[in-house]
């Protein structure tokens, strides 16, 4: 019998709140952090949020860690887009990248843009 073992979620998001709010500390440090360390605690954190229980606690979290809630989305962005973003902030960078491809695409360099 060739039965798939589906690991269960974890729904104590003790240590992911932990990583989610060490990760905000160093995006925030007035010091400069080494790479090593940084990518070390985003790591972790992938980890961490591949076995979490989504719904309204992951949320919360995320809605308290900007730079938690930025590596979550990465992570599930070819199911839900930039889906934990500000509309209005995804709607700009998207209107900006489209003006900049046009200018690209005609020649004109970004002080065309000033007319």
């Amino acid at each position: 019998m060739n039965a798939t073992h589906t690991p269960a979620h974890k729904t104590d998001l003790a240590v992911t709140h932990v990583l989610a709010q060490l990760l905000e500390r160093l995006e925030h440090s007035a010091v400069p952090v080494g790479a090593e360390q940084y990518r070390s605690v985003v790591m972790h954190l992938v980890n961490e949020f591949r076995d979490v229980e989504p719904g309204a606690q992951l949320g919360q979290l995320l809605d308290a860690y900007p730079a938690a809630a930025e590596v979550y989305e990465n992570m599930n962005y070819q199911y839900a887009g930039l889906c934990r973003s500000a509309l209005d902030s995804s709607l700009s960078a998207e209107m900006a990248a489209k003006s900049a491809i046009e200018r690209a695409m005609h020649g004109a360099g970004p002080e065309a843009s000033h007319e």
